[in-house]
């Protein structure tokens, strides 16, 4: 078993659409990002890889690539599951917090998790997404940007040969 940890944040700008784990939100602004920006699901692609090892998002989707511009980060996460797997892993749970001031997420947090789990080809109940407030304190209370940390716990498919 590995486990990994993913945290990413970005800024909510006017002109974008608001996707938090692959669910388009009603809200006045959206994430600023070459993808879709979902900040949520790039937590979770850093968690992952980073618990097989992999290195992170940036490496293996760069923001420089024209193919990933406005690209739904679900194929990301996708493809993120398909990385882990050639190297021997599968998910076993992912557990999610997201710190946004505004939207009220609570509405949203069951599709969440069933859209992200699809996108892993788990069961919904193998992932977790929390929301809080950051209480008005820092970019996130301000209304600035939304983060998003992510621990997953993953184990091999087989024993791996040890090199």
């Amino acid at each position: 078993m590995r486990i990994g940890s993913g945290y990413d944040v970005h800024r909510l700008v006017a002109g974008r659409k608001l996707v938090l784990g692959g669910v388009a939100i009603d809200h006045g602004l959206g994430l600023l990002g070459h993808s879709d920006a979902d900040v949520l699901v790039h937590s979770v692609c850093d968690a992952l890889l980073g618990a097989a090892g992999l290195g992170d998002i940036g490496q293996h989707f760069p923001d420089s690539d024209p193919k990933f511009k406005d690209i739904s980060s679900l194929v990301l996460l996708a493809r993120c599951r398909e990385l882990l797997a050639a190297k021997g892993f599968v998910v076993s749970n992912i557990d999610c917090t997201v710190l946004a001031e505004r939207p009220r997420l609570a509405p949203h947090r069951s599709a969440m998790e069933r859209t992200m789990a699809a996108a892993l080809d788990l069961a919904p109940d193998r992932v977790n997404v929390k929301a809080t407030t950051t209480e008005g304190l820092g970019f996130a209370g301000r209304g600035e940007g939304i983060g998003a940390h992510t621990v997953v716990l993953i184990t091999e498919i087989a024993a791996q040969p040890r090199v």
